[in-house]
């Protein structure tokens, strides 16, 4: 059985999603990774890897603020790369006429 093309309906749809994560990415501002959390009542710290290693700076809470917003907008941006990721894979194996896929993995021989 021959999988089915999208419609130019469904690539549209999958186009526009595409290109809403495109605007929300410009949207973003500041971007770090890492965690805020209260050392102690008033004392912050921003903790993330660097090289493998766990690097921690001391914050004020205006700063920790700052960071937490600049955290969200990193996983925001990743949230939306992947999204991206899975529009542009799903365009790119059903838009695009390719070899025949086999619908179960079970069904593949297996070697002796």
């Amino acid at each position: 059985m021959k999988n089915p093309l999208l419609s130019p309906r469904q690539v549209a749809a999958l186009r526009a999603r595409f290109e809403r994560c495109k605007q929300e990415i410009l949207s973003l501002d500041w971007l770090t990774e890492g965690s805020v959390t209260e050392n102690h009542p008033g004392t912050w710290r921003w903790t993330r890897k660097v090289r493998a290693k766990t690097v921690t700076v001391a914050l004020a809470p205006a700063q920790a603020a700052a960071f937490r917003h600049a955290i969200d907008n990193h996983r925001r941006l990743e949230k939306l790369v992947q999204d991206m990721r899975a529009l542009s894979q799903a365009y790119l194996l059903q838009s695009i006429a390719g070899p025949p896929r086999r619908r179960n993995p079970e069904n593949i021989p297996k070697r002796p």
